[in-house]
């Protein structure tokens, strides 16, 4: 078994790849003073940006959870996501209501994907 780690940091990796696997960290919003729906869109930007440096692409989404700060803005992101997602090819997804770190933060997304 190989395992390449990602942009590893002293806390976490962004991403390890095994097994053809590619698990991504929770990616949070750059700019945290706009609304769910560009937050989100935000997040799916660095997604696809990680996945292409990993050699994959949301194409090959396998998994994904969504944590929201707050459960009203479930529309809001999945305005975005839906705009986001290639068709046919969305992945097992859940969505759940968690209090994030940062207070600004609206979603936080963490995916599994395929190499």
């Amino acid at each position: 078994m190989t395992m390449q780690r990602i942009l590893p940091a002293a806390r976490y990796s962004e991403a390890v790849i095994v097994n053809g696997l590619i698990f991504c960290a929770g990616m949070v919003p750059e700019n945290s003073s706009v609304d769910a729906t560009l937050q989100t869109e935000d997040v799916l930007k660095q997604i696809d940006a990680l996945l292409a440096q990993c050699g994959s692409a949301k194409t090959r989404l396998v998994d994904a959870t969504i944590y929201l700060a707050d459960m009203a803005d479930y529309a809001a992101m999945n305005l975005a996501w839906d705009n986001w997602v290639a068709p046919g090819c969305a992945p097992a997804r859940a969505t759940v209501e968690a209090k994030l770190a940062d207070p600004a933060w609206k979603v936080e997304i963490k995916i599994v994907a395929a190499q």
